[in-house]
């Protein structure tokens, strides 16, 4: 911007104009700060938001885990892929604070996070004899603490309860403490299953059911049976698929397809009715939807079964806080959805959110959602069910994929398998 000096008009007729002031001493200097002053301003607006980036290497068939702030990464050995090392990442540095190569061998593996224990579970040992086996390292350290057959579920009291078997094979339950192994309670292993009833970050309550026999209701904490009842329809029969949804238990019959409902602590019998085929069960909030192939998702009541909405427009749905969370029915078979907010009382579409794929989070995580853009990267926003938004982050030039989100974090994956991390605004 320039200034030009136009003077003063002066009116020639005047026989005695007035003296012209004098210029203030500094004008030049200070027209020169105004203008650099704009230029800054335009400038600043102008720029792209600064992001704190940080490479983490790892290798694309690596497993990973997001927890709090470390980064874990399970790499195979090039030489030998049923060989894995882990390498614990401290956030939002980067720095590698341990390395340690985990002392099984297999082909499928997971990590956990449970009570400062780091969990490595190989769903396919190579070990003969031992199936499923789960290794427990330090959180801290990376130091060896021990190892025990099972696949781990976290407790609600900070216990890890390991369950072996499956299938073909009888199902054992085995609770130990997660700082050194000792098991604190266990269960002969039956023929069956076992359901589990979550609250917040762990397990409380599990449902123990037999090919044949009682169901049996246990403290998960400390074995012990609260509850046990037969609960096949009667005149006897199949049992029928037992699921735990919202402190209820359900028992989903096929010849004829009924649904009948028992609360939890005592198996006492709340209510039944017919259905069609059920897919599955879906805890949202005041509402049971069950998800059938040929009648759409339908809503019941949760205190009387009667049905407060129905609809066929919707391919997944999902308890998000006081609001459901939906994808359209017609999304296509890519990994990006139709995102939609519902009224989970009456099934009533709330907001828009667009097309997303959404980002691995944990409890109590926010809800992000990544797509491709245009121009390459990925584009990055914040999904709120609450408001009904979804509100534009960042575009992150360099990754592709697989992207984990935490509180003010989010991590991608690059095409050459590392991860970038980026530090999201609140």
């Amino acid at each position: 911007m320039s200034i030009i000096d136009l003077g003063e008009l002066r009116h020639t007729s005047d026989p005695d104009p007035l003296p012209r002031p004098p210029r203030a001493d500094g004008r030049p200097v200070r027209c020169a700060l105004v203008l650099l002053l704009v230029l800054a301003t335009l400038a600043a607006a102008a720029a792209p938001p600064r992001r704190d980036v940080v490479t983490l290497p790892a290798q694309l068939a690596a497993d990973t885990l997001l927890d709090g702030d470390l980064f874990v990464v399970l790499d195979p050995n090039p030489a030998q892929p049923t060989q894995r090392r882990m390498t614990v990442f401290r956030l939002p540095g980067g720095k590698a604070v341990w390395q340690t190569r985990v002392p099984v061998e297999g082909r499928s593996w997971g990590i956990t996070s449970v009570a400062g224990m780091l969990l490595v579970t190989v769903y396919e040992s190579n070990m003969p004899g031992q199936g499923t086996l789960s290794v427990a390292f330090d959180r801290e350290t990376g130091a060896y603490r021990w190892q025990q057959p099972g696949s781990p579920i976290e407790l609600a009291d900070g216990t890890v309860l390991l369950q072996s078997g499956g299938e073909d094979e009888p199902v054992g339950l085995r609770a130990v403490d997660p700082c050194c192994g000792t098991v604190r309670w266990q269960s002969r292993a039956t023929t069956g299953y076992t359901v589990f009833h979550e609250v917040g970050h762990g397990v409380d309550r599990m449902v123990v059911v037999p090919v044949d026999g009682p169901v049996e209701v246990r403290d998960a904490a400390t074995g012990a049976v609260l509850a046990r009842g037969d609960l096949r329809p009667p005149g006897g029969g199949p049992l029928g698929l037992v699921q735990v949804v919202n402190h209820l238990v359900l028992v989903i019959g096929e010849a004829p397809a009924t649904i009948t409902v028992y609360g939890l602590d005592r198996l006492d019998r709340r209510w039944s009715g017919t259905a069609g085929r059920i897919d599955f069960v879906q805890d949202c909030g005041p509402v049971l939807c069950l998800q059938t192939r040929f009648n759409g998702l339908r809503a019941l009541d949760l205190a009387t079964g009667q049905m407060r909405w129905r609809s066929d427009r919707w391919r997944w749905v999902f308890r998000y806080g006081d609001r459901l969370m939906a994808s359209r029915a017609n999304s296509s078979g890519s990994a990006l959805e139709q995102l939609v907010v519902l009224d989970p009382l009456t099934g009533r579409e709330l907001a828009e959110l667009g097309r997303w794929e959404l980002a691995q989070s944990g409890f109590g995580s926010p809800l992000v959602g990544v797509r491709r853009h245009p121009d390459g990267g990925l584009l990055v926003a914040r999904l709120d069910a609450r408001t009904g938004e979804a509100r534009m982050l960042d575009v992150l030039p360099d990754a592709a994929g697989n992207c984990q989100a935490s509180v003010g974090r989010l991590l991608c994956q690059r095409v050459d398998g590392s991860y970038r991390l980026f530090l999201m605004p609140d």
